[in-house]
């Protein structure tokens, strides 16, 4: 079984049937046997915007108000989670590959509203993933699950629409013909 830890991208087997996470790949922020895990799903859209959940001083017709929101999972969906590159934010969580998790927020504002941190180089999520301690990795083993080690930097690189079949046809092999899968293979 491949060994969970933070920087891991987890990719959901093509048949898990879970409509939370269907051909999702989740970031995890924090994996410890002893408290469980801790992630975000990364290719998850809403249809909501920042300036919907958060006042901001330009209101929401400012280009910070227009950043798309995700779904970071079904735990907790009244909570607002952030992955960027700038390490220069206090209590950020370095992730590894240049990818940050979380910080103080109002500094990660103000970098924003200055044009100091461009919206490229940052996805807010609304909601989490959690596991309970031992859960995610039962999971593995019964393979729900293909881990994908030391891969925070591919946040910001892949096109979300194509996230999942594009990290599956890059690890190659097995994988790649998972990639073709078809959403339900009654209608093949």
């Amino acid at each position: 079984m491949p060994r969970l830890r933070d920087n891991s991208l987890l990719i959901s087997q093509p048949f898990l049937g879970d409509p939370n996470f269907e051909r999702t790949v989740v970031l995890l922020c924090r994996h410890t046997d002893e408290d469980g895990s801790f992630g975000l799903v990364l290719n998850r859209t809403t249809n909501l915007q920042l300036g919907d959940v958060l006042e901001l001083p330009d209101g929401d017709a400012s280009p910070i108000g227009q950043m798309p929101l995700y779904l970071g999972g079904p735990v907790q969906p009244d909570t607002l989670h952030y992955l960027h590159r700038r390490s220069d934010v206090p209590e950020a969580i370095a992730l590894g590959q240049e990818v940050y998790w979380g910080g103080d927020f109002n500094v990660l504002l103000g970098l924003l509203l200055s044009g100091a941190l461009s919206p490229d180089d940052i996805r807010f999520y609304a909601g989490y993933s959690g596991w309970t301690a031992g859960q995610l990795a039962e999971e593995v083993r019964e393979n729900v699950w293909i881990v994908h080690p030391n891969a925070a930097g591919k946040v910001f690189t892949l096109d979300n629409d194509a996230f999942w079949q594009s990290i599956l046809r890059e690890k190659g092999g097995r994988y790649r013909v998972l990639s073709n899968y078809p959403v339900d293979p009654r209608l093949n």
